[in-house]
């Protein structure tokens, strides 16, 4: 059989973590880890997050570089001051100008390279082709025009404007939409056999200009100063926040300046080959051959015009960018200094409480109170230093809250249900002060605890304990507090009365064989001769309440009761007296009770039965 391993002291130890617990404590710590290592290897797609808008971002590579616009229109969404938006604005007018330049480049250079392809096989079958048909379309447009102009003549029998009743026009038109359809059609086939691209450019343009114009229609710019916006940020929680958020704008930033460097150069590279390739260019040719050689020479011209105009658009677009970071860096430096001030703040308080703490115990190590009421006024005070203390640095870290409504009322149901014990005590307090509350030096019993009432405090109700009341009622030395709440949820009882009149009892064995009866109304007699006064004066009291609690059946005289017992015939007195005399007059009964045995010749024996057995409050 296997004993649990015990500690040093021989007891057993017990683990610290059980079966269930530890297997969820390793699953939790699994998972984190996984985590962790998933955040480490995508910790760069954030930075990256301009660059792959700017590269298309799902959408599909296009023949026209818009990456320029795109990172200017992703920046522009970063803004957060009136000199960011500014530098935004510029970069997105350079940036659209810029790719406005690239359509119009890629559209000559698409036109050049049309030009200057030699046509084979399909290519220049579908080539023949589109010529047949625009040659047909020529004609039929020329035939709509005729039979139009001939149904609308005067005396062609057709009402003036309504040449589509004439069937021949119909007919005409009919042909033009055919011959339109297959001519695009062919066009298609050619482009895609070819590998002219004008056509999609010319969709990308105008797609463009469309998202062009939804974009400035949807503009707006309500931002603030940088200083003013800066400010703003009244917390330490919002000044960190807004410096992590400069460090990563400002590197997205960075990339698109190194991105606009990097096509600022490779524009200058295109250019500066076409150039070298038209200074290195062959002599014109005559006839037709120098005509075309014109043309595509003319076409290489603009080209380069137009990427000088990219080449410098580009410059400017990195030199905004280069200002925009400026401006972020020198905002970066406003936010340092706002944290560096909070901090100071912070250091500043904890002093504070560090000295207040000080304070506090040299003040409470003067000998002027008891050492409970001081060590209790000095954690008092203590606490009350750090939950100041605390509070304070929670307003530097995140200010004050916003919805204070919501937040007083979310605090004050906080506070009622964790002080719901102190606040049904406070309440229980007016209960005990009223007419049938307790007061200083009452006998009561409390949660079956009784005692002598020695304070009645607003929250709590402190007893000098005794036995049971039943017994002879002696002090325990214990002082027993109860929160008042007991008046309102529970109940408590109060043996003390104008006089304090409560039910004694005493007991008497009588032997077998003795004249009972006799005896019993010898002792009712002493009984009665004893308690007199205190039974008169309690009757007295209790007819006075009987005229307000509507009491009916009030009587003080001793009663004797006869009960058989093992040794013999058992006697039971009961009467009324003080409960501050009780002990005094019971003793006078029991001399009386053996007197009368004496005389009899036949000693009796006594015992005792616990004062009180159904005591009566006056």
């Amino acid at each position: 059989m296997t004993t649990p391993p015990t500690s040093a002291a021989g007891a057993p130890s017990t683990r610290l973590f059980g079966r269930t617990r530890l297997l969820l404590l390793i699953t939790l710590l699994v998972i984190l880890a996984l985590c962790v290592v998933f955040s480490w290897v995508t910790r760069g797609a954030m930075a990256s997050l301009a660059s792959s808008r700017a590269h298309g971002g799902g959408e599909g590579q296009s023949i026209v570089d818009l990456s320029p616009w795109q990172t200017a229109q992703t920046l522009a969404s970063l803004a957060v001051t009136a000199e960011e938006n500014e530098y935004a604005r510029e970069a997105e007018h350079l940036a659209d100008h810029e790719v406005d330049q690239a359509f119009a480049a890629a559209l000559r250079a698409a036109e050049l390279q049309t030009r200057q392809r030699v046509l084979t096989g399909e290519a220049l079958e579908l080539s023949q082709r589109v010529t047949e048909l625009q040659q047909e379309i020529a004609q039929d447009r020329v035939q709509v025009e005729q039979l139009k102009a001939k149904s609308t003549a005067p005396g062609s029998g057709a009402a003036p404007g309504a040449p589509a009743g004439d069937d021949a026009f119909e007919v005409a038109k009919a042909q033009l939409d055919l011959d339109t359809d297959e001519l695009t059609d062919a066009q298609s086939d050619l482009e895609r056999a070819t590998g002219n691209q004008s056509v999609r450019i010319q969709s990308e343009l105008a797609a463009h200009e469309a998202a062009m114009r939804k974009y400035d229609s949807q503009q707006q710019s309500a931002s603030q100063a940088a200083a003013v916006s800066v400010k703003s940020h009244g917390t330490l929680a919002g000044r960190v926040e807004a410096w992590f958020n400069q460090r990563s704008r400002y590197a997205s930033i960075e990339e698109a300046l190194a991105e606009a460097q990097s096509d600022a150069q490779s524009i200058t590279a295109e250019h500066n080959a076409l150039e070298s390739k038209l200074k290195a260019g062959s002599a014109a040719t005559q006839g037709a051959g120098q005509l075309a050689e014109l043309r595509n020479r003319s076409t290489e011209r603009q080209i380069l015009s137009i990427d000088d105009d990219r080449i410098q658009t580009e410059q400017q677009l990195a030199s905004v960018y280069n200002k925009w970071g400026q401006q972020i860096r020198l905002q970066h430096r406003i936010v340092l200094h706002l944290i560096v001030q909070s901090l100071e703040l912070i250091v500043l308080i904890v002093l504070c409480m560090i000295v207040g703490d000080t304070l506090v115990r040299r003040v409470m190590a003067r000998p002027t109170l008891d050492r409970k009421q001081r060590e209790t006024l000095r954690t008092i005070l203590e606490v009350c230093v750090q939950v100041v203390g605390v509070l304070l640095i929670a307003l530097v870290l995140f200010g004050p809250p916003h919805q204070t409504g919501t937040m007083i009322g979310l605090a004050t149901a906080a506070a009622t249900i964790a002080l719901q014990d102190y606040i049904l005590a406070f309440l229980g307090w007016f209960m005990l002060v009223g007419k049938n509350g307790i007061r200083v030096g009452d006998m009561v019993e409390i949660n079956s605890v009784c005692g002598e009432v020695i304070e009645v405090g607003l929250v709590s109700t402190t007893l000098l304990e005794t036995t049971c009341l039943a017994e002879k009622g002696e002090p325990t030395g214990r002082r027993v507090s109860f929160l008042n709440s007991f008046a309102i949820r529970g109940q408590y009882f109060n043996f003390s009365s104008e006089g304090q009149w409560l039910w004694d009892e005493i007991a008497v064995s009588v032997p077998p064989g003795e004249d009972i009866y006799a005896f019993a109304k010898s002792v009712e007699e002493v009984a009665r001769r004893e308690t007199q006064e205190s039974a008169r004066l309690a009757e007295e009291e209790w007819k006075r309440s009987a005229r307000v609690a509507g009491l009916t059946r009030l009587g003080a005289a001793p009663i004797v009761t006869l009960r058989p017992s093992a040794a013999g015939i058992e006697l039971q007195v009961r009467y009324v007296t003080r409960a501050s005399g009780r002990f005094e007059v019971r003793d006078r009964l029991y001399r009386e009770v053996i007197q009368l045995l004496r005389k009899k010749g036949k000693p009796g024996q006594t015992e005792p039965a616990g004062a009180g057995a159904a005591n009566v409050p006056g």
